[in-house]
């Protein structure tokens, strides 16, 4: 199988963009990430950046594909922060949400922290998303709310896990790799992208989209046309595969 990415990064109503996405795509595999940093100080900013460096330069110097090479990447990338803490105390309350994904063009794993999600298109259809670790998605869970009321939910902000924060490295892995098909599609984005763009609006705009490009940015007038004026910073990968 083959990819074709794009990416999207933008600020959207705020002063700063704390979030940060990259991919990188080798002769014997690939890894995307996007990351969603939180802290003041621009800690959130230096932590999404520091995290998704860190990941890629990682798979580059030490390429894998099982859920212990997953593992091994967002650890290096929590031992950056904590560093990176440590050498400047300012940003000792910096964390950053991620969604990491690796393939071998057969098959494809990922794993994440917080409430960046992976979305698997089969066939134009979304099939498939990881589970948030929030507060709305436990609520979800323990069934106080239905799934559309996460979107916009009053403790959406409310995280259960991060990286950044030391001796708490929980990553959600896929334990068993996902099988490629020709025509499938991967939306890794942050919660400020997703919040608005519901799924049928994912299917609409894909099966409407020539390349990953358009894909994007069909879904990004749909977050400009709905978003208030303060809204949070948006990121995204879009994945075709062929």
């Amino acid at each position: 199988m083959k990819f074709r990415t794009a990416s999207l990064s933008e600020q959207g109503g705020r002063d700063v963009n704390q979030d940060h996405c990259g991919y990188r795509i080798l002769d014997k595999g690939g890894c995307w990430v996007v990351a969603d940093g939180l802290g003041g100080h621009r800690g959130g900013e230096v932590a999404s950046q520091l995290a998704v460096n860190t990941i890629l330069d990682r798979f580059e110097a030490a390429m894998g594909f099982e859920a212990e090479d997953l593992f091994s990447y967002v650890q290096a990338a929590q031992e950056a922060l904590i560093a990176k803490q440590a050498e400047e105390p300012r940003l000792t309350s910096m964390r950053t949400t991620l969604v990491v994904m690796v393939s071998d063009f057969s098959t494809a794993r990922w794993a994440h922290m917080g409430d960046t999600r992976l979305y698997l298109l089969q066939g134009g259809s979304a099939q498939y998303r990881t589970k948030d670790h929030s507060v709305p998605q436990a609520m979800v869970d323990a069934g106080d709310i239905v799934e559309d009321d996460m979107r916009g939910h009053e403790d959406r902000n409310r995280l259960l896990r991060a990286l950044g924060k030391e001796g708490d490295l929980r990553p959600a892995i896929l334990e068993k790799p996902y099988t490629l098909h020709q025509g499938d599609a991967f939306l890794l984005a942050t919660d400020g992208f997703w919040e608005y763009v519901w799924e049928p609006e994912m299917e609409i705009s894909y099966c409407k989209s020539a390349n990953p490009d358009e894909w994007l940015m069909r879904m990004e007038r749909r977050i400009t046309q709905r978003a208030e004026s303060d809204f949070d910073n948006y990121s995204a990968l879009g994945v075709f595969v062929d």
